[in-house]
């Protein structure tokens, strides 16, 4: 299995940032598959909470979305909506707050409403469903997404989720005592924001992964860290457990 897809490698290395001690607010699509793969491997204790009111979920599927049957029958317990956001992720229990974006820009702020003009929008996206709390409210943020140019932009086109805003201590000027988006994993690189100006750097580089390659997948002027290191590829446990959890979901999904 020495093989693998940018994909795979992005998903194991989010999953790996996950610990047992961990109480995570998931998102569909990858943070979900990277929550998943953490807690059948590294991370078997891990608390995982979708915002359906689900709580300590271990799916053998992944979800289709928040209100999928198998997150409910897997949960230790099923709260309402308010008491999932009033009482745990507002109270502060929700140690990873784990997004996707749409559109990202270098300080970690999100869309994912529109692209384009939002009274005339070239694109009418999802929304931000229980995003833009989770994005205040948990301790840390962690965002997965396949870099492009078209995604990772110098300025987004709506804040849906607020990040640093405009960099330096822009959070804590509007009184968000949460650290706010701490780490990024794309396809090609992990990213952490810069301690000052909170602009997020290249720590790390996948296999086989140029700067060139990164920052002609970025919008903005990729910065470096001083000391790039290369990413681990995924074991061989790693990748049978992602692969043949994707296989699952394939086959549940289809009926089979």
């Amino acid at each position: 299995m020495s093989d693998f897809t940018p994909n795979e490698m992005m998903t194991i290395a989010a999953s790996r940032a996950l610990t047992s001690s961990d109480v995570c607010f998931v998102g569909i699509g990858a943070p979900s598959a990277a929550c998943n793969v953490a807690r059948l491997t590294h991370a078997p204790d891990i608390t995982l909470i979708y915002e359906s009111g689900t709580i300590g979920t271990a799916p053998d599927v992944l979800p289709l979305s928040i209100g999928d049957g198998e997150l409910c029958d897997t949960a230790l317990t099923t709260v309402s909506v308010p008491e999932m956001f009033r009482y745990w992720l507002q109270g502060g229990r929700i140690t990873i707050g784990f997004l996707g974006a749409a559109q990202l820009d270098k300080y970690g702020n999100i869309n994912t409403t529109v692209i384009g003009d939002y009274h005339k929008p070239k694109t009418r996206l999802p929304g931000g469903g229980g995003a833009p709390e989770i994005a205040t409210s948990s301790q840390e943020v962690y965002i997965t997404m396949a870099q492009s140019k078209r995604g990772m932009v110098e300025k987004i086109d709506f804040y849906t989720s607020f990040g640093h805003g405009d960099g330096g201590d822009h959070r804590k000027r509007l009184g968000i005592e949460t650290k706010g988006p701490t780490l990024l994993i794309t396809d090609l690189a992990i990213w952490k924001p810069d301690p000052e100006t909170k602009e997020f750097t290249v720590v790390s580089m996948h296999p086989g992964v140029t700067r060139e390659m990164v920052q002609e997948t970025c919008g903005w002027q990729v910065k470096f860290a001083d000391n790039v290191e290369e990413t681990p590829p995924p074991t061989e446990l790693e990748l049978k457990t992602l692969r043949d959890l994707k296989a699952r979901t394939d086959a549940a999904h289809k009926g089979k």
